[in-house]
């Protein structure tokens, strides 16, 4: 479609030098009318408090109600929640108490579907006895059941630290897959998105690890979501599944070809890009679900160039560009994040982002876009 030019503004390049960049009007994307042919679930943010007396590093200070708001609007595009997971800085700023606190709350609001994070993160760091990480799993996967919800079992850094082969693995899964109420997504999370989690399922390798993997998969596991940002790995373990297990892609670098699929199968989604791409990735969904892949792949192709460079390496601060396009977007109303996160990119990076946003026709409200990118620029002295 042709889209006009509404507004310029100067924005920096990598020459230091300041250049004119021509804004284009939105893209109109249209809300579901009918139930997605494949599961998708937005790994949402969270909303800091700017005004809490909490010191940023130190402690979470949440805004509650404008965390809520945001997976409202999620849940109005269709997509279902993926709660207290790494987007929402699980383990780079938000503690399980908080973690707690936001699940009850979004599991109360009950707008959609919503799974949600169980981990260890309670422990302290370091080496821990293969029963005192059990005790951890088991502990949180109660927590989150006594409220209702339903469970993603998250990749430990406690295990990690702890295991000494690929059996100390199997035994902890074996015991909380044994007492879980209801199937379970497990999350195998990657080097590249934490670097603690290094050597998961015993092996540094990743062909070998997914042998390990394998076996966890074959009771009380309704999918995996795999986070390993490689097309061809998700591939060979999509290939593998047990009967009735699904592959929830964590790719997002490849995620439009992985939910496409082949003859020989399709990813479901499980994504943090889906946070700050939900009307193009809703809008892909709907033309997916109703044969038009010539339209999934104009909505979608656009928003891979994105996806790239807000998780470009080093990958695990991509919170930072999808609480950037939250920010210019106008869903918050600052640019402040748990942990002091928000300065985890440099300039460059946020400016191309938004060049990207707006070639995919993703800043919803361009004036708006354009006022707050100023504000970011002067902050830098690029005023």
């Amino acid at each position: 479609m042709k889209r006009d030019t509404l507004l310029t503004l100067k924005l920096p390049t990598s020459s230091g030098a300041m250049e004119d960049y021509a804004v284009r009007e939105p893209k109109a994307f249209e809300r579901p009318r009918k139930p997605f042919t494949r599961k998708a679930l937005a790994a949402a943010h969270v909303v800091a408090d700017p005004f809490s007396t909490k010191e940023p590093w130190l402690e979470a200070a949440i805004d509650w109600e404008a965390t809520l708001a945001y997976r409202r609007h999620l849940w109005s595009w269709g997509f279902g929640i993926a709660e207290a997971m790494d987007t929402a800085q699980r383990g780079m700023g938000l503690d399980w108490n908080n973690s707690l606190e936001l699940i009850k709350r979004t599991v109360a609001e009950a707008g959609g579907v919503v799974a949600s994070g169980a981990g260890t993160d309670h422990l302290a760091s370091g080496v821990h006895s293969i029963e005192t990480i059990v005790g951890a799993y088991e502990e949180q996967c109660a927590a989150i059941e006594k409220l209702g919800g339903r469970i993603i079992l998250m990749a430990s850094r406690a295990l990690a630290a702890s295991a000494r082969s690929p059996e100390d693995y199997l035994r902890v899964y074996e015991r909380i897959l044994g007492q879980v109420k209801q199937p379970v997504i497990i999350h195998w999370l990657g080097e590249m998105f934490d670097p603690a989690l290094e050597g998961y399922w015993g092996h540094r390798e990743h062909y070998a690890a997914m042998d390990v993997c394998l076996q966890v998969l074959r009771n009380n596991v309704e999918g995996i979501k795999i986070s390993l940002l490689d097309k061809a790995k998700e591939i060979a373990l999509r290939r593998r599944l047990p009967t009735g297990v699904r592959m929830y892609t964590g790719d997002d670098f490849n995620f439009a070809e992985l939910i496409e699929g082949d003859a020989q199968g399709h990813s479901d989604a499980l994504l943090g890009i889906f946070d700050a791409i939900a009307p193009a990735a809703s809008h892909a969904l709907s033309c997916l679900a109703s044969g038009d892949k010539a339209n999934y792949h104009d909505a979608l192709a656009p928003t891979v160039p994105l996806s790239r460079h807000i998780f470009r390496a080093p990958t695990r601060f991509y919170k930072t560009g999808v609480v950037f396009m939250a920010w210019l977007n106008g869903h918050q109303t600052h640019f402040v994040m748990v942990g002091g996160q928000q300065s985890a990119r440099h300039v460059l990076h946020f400016a191309e982002l938004f060049r990207l946003a707006d070639a995919a026709g993703l800043l919803t409200d361009p004036p708006l876009a354009c006022a707050r990118m100023k504000q970011l620029l002067s902050l830098h002295g690029c005023g």
